[in-house]
């Protein structure tokens, strides 16, 4: 193990849970109920108070097919044409919420200045990969189709995801710099980059498995239900890819104490040796998820202040001489 996390982590984050013994229903009603306590006002405590300066909105976005709740953070007092981070949590795809973000999202849109906007894209298993990563590019597509409404620069956008929202984020710029719309920044969370067999293969995996945040039945269970045997898991693993040419600028934050730590070092190996402009952060006494936790890990603050200069050396309103 590298290290010992912190004691309120391994308190409160302590997984008694049979994952690996769980049926797809019981998977369903775990996810339902974990997403009700992290979206409660109690979970604030862990999950950390929002930046007052933010007003927090429910929106709905219609695709084909579907309707989606969106989670949209925009700063009270800023100027028209803002930025647009679109943001995506974690979970393994099985779990997780928009609102378990309010903390660094509304602190990023208020003092970026930006709009956040964070997407409840659909879960496993009743909705396995690809759907979520779908979910992510629709949205995108859909709110630049319209910037006015949404009142966002189109020539100013990133990417923000922890985790399996890491996944998604990476897989929108990949098809992104094929397709578009072209962003000028990507932030991955401690992600997700190889949902194929070697997935549980990195050395991290078995240093960290005794940490609290994610535990390795956690994950199987994770890839058992979201990638299905029609899948080719590697269309779905960034790391895997061929090329990783021609993404913008990265930056990847990693927790040493994470049992997902090698995964988001090889993607910046990855991405270094073909040409992407990316740093990597690896933050000491950190667990997966520790950016969704402040209240249980300091680590979370130094992490939030680091992805907030990034994004604004990257995105900027757009200028007069720019309309």
């Amino acid at each position: 193990m590298a290290g010992k996390a912190p004691l309120g982590a391994r308190i409160i984050l302590k997984d008694t849970l049979d994952w690996e013994a769980l049926t797809d229903g019981q998977v369903i009603a775990t996810s339902e109920k974990v997403n009700r306590l992290r979206s409660s006002r109690a979970a604030r405590i862990i999950t950390g108070l929002p930046d007052h300066r933010v007003r927090i909105e429910e929106r709905t976005i219609d695709l084909p097919g579907r309707r989606l709740k969106l989670r949209v953070h925009r700063p009270k007092n800023a100027g028209p044409r803002l930025p647009l981070i679109l943001s995506f949590h974690g979970g393994g795809f099985i779990t997780g919420t928009a609102a378990q973000n309010d903390w660094l999202n509304s602190h990023l849109a208020a003092r970026c200045p930006a709009v956040v906007v964070s997407v409840e894209y659909r879960l496993a298993p009743k909705h396995p990969l690809p759907a979520p990563v779908e979910d992510g590019y629709d949205t995108l597509v859909r709110l630049l189709d319209d910037p006015a409404g949404w009142d966002v620069d189109p020539a100013s956008v990133a990417v923000l995801g922890e985790s399996a929202g890491g996944t998604i984020a990476t897989l929108i710029a990949l098809r992104a710099r094929k397709d578009g719309p072209p962003l000028r920044a990507q932030v991955l969370a401690y992600p997700a980059t190889d949902w194929s067999e070697t997935m549980t293969e990195y050395p991290s995996i078995a240093a960290n498995a005794g940490n609290p945040g994610l535990s390795l039945a956690q994950l199987r269970t994770s890839r058992r239900v979201s990638v299905p045997p029609s899948l080719d898991p590697r269309s779905v693993s960034p790391v895997r890819f061929e090329n990783l040419a021609d993404l913008p600028p990265t930056l990847v934050v990693t927790g040493a104490l994470d049992p997902l730590d090698d995964q988001g070092h090889r993607y910046v190996e990855r991405l270094h040796a073909d040409g992407t402009d990316v740093r990597l952060t690896c933050y000491p006494r950190a667990v997966h998820g520790f950016i969704s936790m402040p209240g249980l890990v300091s680590a979370a603050r130094p992490a939030r202040r680091e992805i907030l200069a990034f994004l604004r050396d990257h995105l900027r309103p757009a200028s007069a001489e720019d309309r």
